[in-house]
């Protein structure tokens, strides 16, 4: 089966870590660009974080900047977001996604998109 699963949402303090990985099946990772956005209640889905297919295009949103890493494991085909220094504002549902083409996730959409993780940053 073709999918991408997030996984490592949770509830965490302010100021706290986590780390959200992808795990994809039935294709190889690697050879897709790849995206983290996040929708939080009553607000859009916005774009987190996108990196393309051979790691020399790598984007975040100004929000995140310096709090959030993301990165892959060829071997575990698997993608990965680090969200350090976790604010209430980071609250959302987090989404794994994955296309062929990098400016397609760029805008928005993906080929391949995950059921979501929850985070919640609260005190």
């Amino acid at each position: 089966q073709v999918q991408v699963v997030e996984s490592g949402g949770g509830l965490v303090q302010p100021g706290g870590s986590l780390r959200l990985s992808c795990a994809a099946s039935g294709f190889i990772l690697d050879h897709y660009a790849k995206g983290w956005f996040r929708q939080a209640p009553g607000k859009e889905r916005e774009g987190v974080s996108y990196i393309n297919n051979n790691d020399r295009v790598t984007y975040y949103a100004d929000s995140v900047k310096g709090r959030f890493t993301v990165s892959r494991d060829t071997a575990k085909n698997m993608v990965y977001l680090q969200m350090n220094n976790l604010k209430p504002e980071d609250t959302a549902v987090y989404y794994c996604v994955a296309d062929w083409n990098y400016a397609t996730i760029q805008e928005g959409h993906g080929r391949y998109w995950g059921p979501g993780t929850q985070v919640t940053v609260s005190s």
